[in-house]
């Protein structure tokens, strides 16, 4: 026994499977079975082509709409300015704003990989002059003469220092 549903969603009422079947095909369509575990089990009478194209169609308008996020990378160096970590953090909250995840690298060429600390307080004061709200995705670690940290977009979180 199934409980038939039309195309337009009204009920045609509890029937046997084969009479159900028979009327599918007495109206061109296919008998398909909705909800399986319901006490009786749902069928509904659909053009099975035509759901798939739609289902088809919907799927890839949701994933044409959907958010793709990125990882911008922003270089500084020990030796930057003041002036210039100022316009690289702006660029960096932009980054944030549209949400994506920025990864701030500083590079240490030659002797000034001598002095880690000195590179430690350029990132910790660039960070200081980012505006959008953010959180440490990837705390500062160090690989060779490069430090890199990963700062993701945070919704009223105040940033850290």
């Amino acid at each position: 026994m199934l409980r038939v549903i039309n195309e337009e969603g009204q009920q045609v009422g509890v029937m046997k499977t084969s009479e159900a079947i028979a009327l599918a095909i007495e109206h061109g369509l296919d008998l398909v079975e909705v909800s399986p575990i319901a006490n009786p089990p749902v069928a509904k009478l659909i053009d099975f082509a035509k759901f798939r194209y739609q289902q088809k169609k919907q799927e890839q308008q949701q994933k044409k709409n959907a958010k793709k996020t990125e990882v911008k990378t922003i270089w500084i160096s020990v030796r930057i300015s003041e002036h210039d970590m100022q316009i690289k953090a702006k660029k960096v909250s932009e980054f944030l704003e549209d949400g994506d995840l920025v990864r701030v690298e500083l590079r240490m060429r030659g002797r000034e990989q001598a002095y880690g600390d000195i590179a430690q307080g350029q990132v910790k004061t660039f960070l200081q002059f980012i505006t959008h709200p953010y959180k440490v995705e990837v705390p500062l670690k160090r690989m060779g003469g490069t430090f890199s940290l990963t700062l993701a977009p945070a919704k009223g979180v105040s940033k850290p220092v």
